[in-house]
């Protein structure tokens, strides 16, 4: 948390998270550009952001698009927020929001943080149905191979949702997983209490995909979700933005606890 604190403290690095909240997933060259400011100092800047884990870097091709990463802001509210005043309470939540805000221009959500737990584990928790349940209150019935469909089945509503349509698109064992995200069914929306209008606006979008990105770092797992392929103005996008980091959150607890914050 320390690193989080002395990172924020850089104006010039309040100037590029600032630029990320305009305009989320730039490259250094669109940075430099719009900060005016020289390309090895931004460099040097988005470095210390980075290990601080308030920016995620995603390659692209030969670049790599720098996002806002909501993940620290969401810990020092939840540690400090009850000693804070309200104008400081309303600070917070505000800086908050706006990292956790999903852009227009690049419509994906990108979220990191570190898990102590092993890659082993960490997958397990994302494809076992004995962890899902617990903290997502969902399991995927699937081998988790390339092109297998996943048959998805929400515990509490006893809600099983099967289309050729979801599949997984990306296996490779404790480093890297991809599938396609979920079709939307009236059974859903019954179970989330989801409204037709809003029913039919996500139904009428084409599917999305979500995808987990495994690091190894000594004691750590460093986790980056990207859940993109989103239509521009996608009515799906800013549920999936909120709910996400709680999902994540209750992930990473149970892995290094054995609990989970909120029951699913």
């Amino acid at each position: 948390m320390d690193e989080v604190f002395r990172a924020l403290a850089d104006p010039s690095r309040r100037r590029l998270l600032d630029s990320l909240n305009g305009r989320n997933g730039q490259s250094l060259r669109e940075l430099c550009a719009g900060l005016d400011m020289a390309r090895q100092s931004v460099s040097k800047h988005l470095a210390i952001l980075e290990r601080a884990n308030l920016v995620t870097a995603v390659r692209r091709g030969r670049e790599r698009l720098h996002y806002l990463n909501a993940a620290p802001i969401s810990e020092i509210a939840e540690r400090w927020i009850n000693r804070y005043d309200q104008p400081r309470i309303d600070a917070l939540s505000d800086l908050k929001k706006a990292l956790e805000d999903p852009t227009m221009d690049k419509p994906e959500f990108v979220y990191t943080t570190y898990i102590k737990t092993t890659p082993e584990r960490l997958w397990q928790g994302l494809t076992d149905p004995a962890f899902t349940r617990r903290y997502w209150g969902i399991a995927f019935d699937t081998d988790w191979k390339p092109g297998s469909t996943m048959t998805l089945e929400i515990v509490n509503d006893a809600v099983t949702i099967a289309d050729p349509g979801q599949i997984v698109l990306e296996s490779a064992p404790y480093r890297r997983l991809s599938y396609a995200w979920h079709t939307f069914t009236p059974e859903w929306a019954a179970a989330y209490q989801v409204s037709d209008e809003d029913l039919a606006r996500f139904a009428g979008e084409r599917r999305s995909k979500v995808t987990f990105d495994l690091e190894p770092l000594g004691e750590l797992v460093k986790l980056t979700v990207i859940h993109d392929d989103f239509d521009p103005g996608s009515a799906v996008l800013p549920g999936i933005s909120e709910g996400w980091p709680r999902i994540l959150s209750d992930l990473k607890t149970l892995l290094e606890t054995g609990e989970t914050l909120v029951p699913a």
